[in-house]
């Protein structure tokens, strides 16, 4: 986007494969409008690199997971770019953070490694965090439209990053100081992971006393002040599954509800098991490779695996139980996982339960051909009788 706008933009990174893909011209995943928007890029003169540049402005866009045991935001990618654009950033540099992080991130981490450089924030170095606020199927419009926020130290520093960000995004850009700014993220995907657990919760609660949770979730909607969402099969991507444990991690005697709405969303593959095993045991099946799991990413439309609810679900069975088990998923070009199939009819035919954890696109204009099998539809898309819901 920047590269589109005329900004000159060199991209890096370690891996070089992926450097080396790119200055082929050949992009490493699908969205829509990408390919056009990566010509446009080249055509002003993007470039990818595996070494680092000397620059006056850095965007870091590293992963940021979380430690298992503490919850805490594990920075060890966000320390190690920041030390190797520290090594030969021009005098005055702003770097940005764009990876989410959790609250106190900059202060507690990447201040003192300007500090341990002799160097001093605000003069020699200007640190800011723009967190990225975009969802893989739509993340070239979003990158245009959506609002974005500039956490700075500095007002000036502030109007500089922002007019840089302006020249792609159209959104409402508001600069604020940068805890704010690392808060707002990690809040932002919060809010929704326990909007979506507050719905999985009533899910469970309707299946324990044989309730229509879709029709009781859409009667409640029709009140003007409630807007529940849909239950599923879990949570998955890198942000909402993610970011709410580096509250719970930094915050644990104060985080009570985000807590449980973590666990309730780690919990839902637990849940499609037992509706599986209840199926099988309805229709007498033993044969676990009978089974077949629709669905491999975390979202319809992508080809984006990251802290996927099947990915969850595989990992949570016995390895006994999973042996044999058949999956498949239209996105997903390469065997992945043990039982994965990469050819649809073959997977239709050899199964007699489809468990749709995807609401891909490509299963919804195929629903003729699951009619005679018996599904579990965990994203509650198929309206024909006999169908098993969450």
């Amino acid at each position: 986007m920047f590269a589109k706008s005329g900004v000159k933009v060199i991209g890096t990174d370690y891996n070089k494969e992926l450097v080396e893909s790119l200055n082929r011209g050949e992009l490493t995943f699908e969205e829509d409008g990408l390919i056009e928007l990566f010509a446009s890029a080249v055509e002003n003169g993007i470039s990818f690199s595996t070494e680092y540049q000397r620059s006056d402005t850095y965007i870091v866009a590293v992963p940021t997971p979380f430690v298992n045991t503490s919850k805490r935001i594990d920075p060890s990618y966000v320390i190690s770019a920041v030390n190797s654009i520290l090594d030969m950033c021009e005098n005055g540099s702003i770097i940005i953070i764009e990876s989410t992080i959790s609250p106190g991130t900059i202060d507690r981490f990447v201040r003192p490694l300007v500090v341990s450089r002799g160097l001093v924030v605000g003069s020699d170095v200007h640190l800011v965090h723009a967190p990225e606020r975009i969802i893989p199927g739509n993340m070239i419009y979003e990158l245009e439209y959506n609002s974005r926020t500039i956490g700075v130290d500095s007002p000036d520093v502030g109007e500089k990053v922002k007019k840089l960000y302006s020249s792609f995004c159209k959104g409402e850009i508001v600069i604020t100081d940068i805890r704010s700014a690392e808060m707002s993220k990690v809040v932002e995907n919060t809010y929704r992971d326990i909007n979506i657990a507050f719905a999985n919760e009533l899910a469970k609660i309707c299946r324990a006393d044989n309730m229509d949770v879709y029709e009781i979730i859409h009667i409640a909607n029709k009140h003007p002040r409630v807007n529940i969402l849909q239950p599923g099969p879990g949570v998955g991507g890198h942000c909402i599954s993610v970011d709410p444990w580096f509250l719970v991690g930094d915050y644990p005697d104060l985080t009570n509800l985000i807590l449980a709405a973590r666990k309730i969303n780690d919990s839902m593959p637990i849940h499609v098991l037992s509706r599986i095993r209840t199926i099988m045991k309805d229709n007498n099946i033993s044969d676990i490779s009978r089974i077949g799991l629709y669905g491999l990413t975390y979202k319809e439309n992508v080809d984006d695996i990251r802290e996927s609810p099947t990915f969850q679900l595989l990992e949570r069975m016995e390895e006994h139980l999973a042996f044999g088990l058949k999956v498949y998923d239209p996105f997903i070009k390469e065997t992945l996982v043990h039982g994965q199939v990469l050819d649809f009819d073959k997977f239709i035919n050899d199964i007699d339960v489809v468990v749709i954890m995807v609401g891909h696109d490509h299963i919804k204009v195929n629903m003729d051909l699951l009619k005679n099998k018996f599904v579990l539809d965990t994203k509650n898309i198929c309206f024909f009788e006999g169908v098993y819901k969450l």
